[in-house]
C-alpha cells in the first residue's frame, strides 16, 4: 500500500499538485489464532494502490454469507467527504445495522445522472438499489428545469433495463441551507479561506429559480412528483425525502462544518435513520414476508 502519495489542493486557484511516495506496509497483528473472516476498508478519502497482500496462513474467499447486496449511488456525502474512517460514512453505518453487502458508487461531485454511471447500475449484479440525486446538480449548476425529468427518467429507465423488479429507492437531497432556495454554482467562500478555514457558499440568485435554475427545494420537488408518477406502475419505486434524514433540527445540533458536508457524528445519524427507515419493517428495504434479512 502507498505509504507517501500525496495529493495537495492549492485552495485557491484549484491546482492539484502530485507527489510520488514510497510504498509502505499496513500490518495486522493479534488477531484470533482461528479460520475467521477477514474485511480491511481501505481509505475513502484517496486513492489507494494495493502492491502485494501477505499473510501467515492460507487465504480463501469467503463463503457466501447470503446477504442481500446493497447498490447505492450519491454525491460526496455518500463518498465520505468529512467521515473521518470508511466504515463512518452513512452507507457504511446503514449496511452494518442490516447487515447487508455494501456496493458504494458514491462519487464526490458527481453524481450527475451521468449515462455510463446507470449502466454500470445496470450490470452491477444487485438485490437492493438506491439513488441519491440532487446536491451535485444544484452546486454544478448543471442542468435547468426542464432538463431535469427526462435525464431523471433516463437514468431509471437504464437501471431498470437490468433491474426491472429489485427494490428501487430514489433519495432526495438532505437538508443543506445554502442551496435550498439558492441556485448554484457553488465555490469556496473566499473570506473562509483568508481565515484558514474552507468554507463553501452558493453564488446563484434566488431569482433565478424563475428562469429554470434547481435549487434542492425544486429538485425534491420533481424526485418526488417522477417517483410517484412511476410508482403506479412500478411496484418496486419508492421515494424518500432526505430531510427525514438529516433536517432543520439535526442542522441545528449537527450543523455542517463546512456548509455542505456532515461530519462523523452527522454521518452517524444519517445511516441509523437511514437503516431504521429503508429496511425497516415498512421500508423500501424490508424483507419478504416469510424470508430472512441476512
Amino acid at each position: 500500500m502507498p505509504g507517501g502519495d500525496t495529493l495537495t489542493l492549492d485552495m485557491a486557484t484549484g491546482a492539484l499538485e502530485h507527489a510520488d511516495g514510497p510504498v509502505g506496509t499496513a500490518r495486522f497483528t493479534g488477531l484470533p489464532d482461528r479460520v475467521k473472516d477477514v474485511e480491511i476498508w481501505l481509505p475513502h478519502d484517496e486513492a489507494t494502490r494495493l502492491v502485494a497482500l501477505r499473510a501467515d496462513a492460507p487465504v480463501e474467499p469467503v463463503t457466501d454469507r447470503r446477504r442481500r447486496v446493497w447498490l447505492h449511488h450519491g454525491s460526496s456525502v455518500s463518498h465520505g467527504s468529512d467521515a473521518t474512517s470508511p466504515t463512518s460514512i452513512w452507507p457504511a453505518v446503514a449496511a452494518a445495522h442490516e447487515p447487508v453487502d455494501l456496493v458504494n458508487l458514491g462519487l464526490s461531485g458527481n453524481a450527475l445522472l451521468d449515462p455510463f454511471t446507470a449502466r454500470a447500475m445496470r450490470d452491477t449484479p444487485a438485490d437492493l438499489i438506491s439513488v441519491k440525486i440532487g446536491i451535485n446538480l444544484v452546486n454544478a449548476d448543471l442542468m435547468r428545469a426542464r432538463a431535469l425529468g427526462p435525464a431523471v427518467h433516463g437514468f431509471l429507465d437504464t437501471i431498470r433495463e437490468g433491474h426491472p423488479d429489485t427494490p428501487l429507492l430514489v433519495v432526495s437531497p438532505t437538508l443543506c441551507p445554502i442551496h435550498e432556495d439558492t441556485p448554484g454554482p457553488t465555490e469556496f467562500d473566499p473570506e473562509a479561506l483568508r481565515a484558514g478555514r474552507k468554507m463553501f457558499r452558493a453564488t446563484g440568485d434566488p431569482a433565478e429559480r424563475a428562469s429554470g435554475k434547481l435549487t434542492l427545494v425544486s429538485v425534491r420537488e420533481t424526485l418526488s412528483r417522477i417517483v410517484r408518477e412511476r410508482a403506479a406502475e412500478d411496484p418496486h419505486l419508492s421515494y424518500l425525502d432526505g430531510r427525514e434524514l438529516y433536517g432543520e433540527a439535526d442542522h441545528a445540533e449537527l450543523p455542517l462544518p463546512d456548509r455542505l458536508h456532515p461530519d462523523t457524528a452527522a454521518h452517524r445519524r444519517i445511516g441509523t435513520r437511514f437503516a431504521a427507515l429503508a429496511f425497516g419493517p415498512d421500508g423500501a428495504f424490508a424483507p419478504a414476508p416469510g424470508t430472512s434479512s441476512h
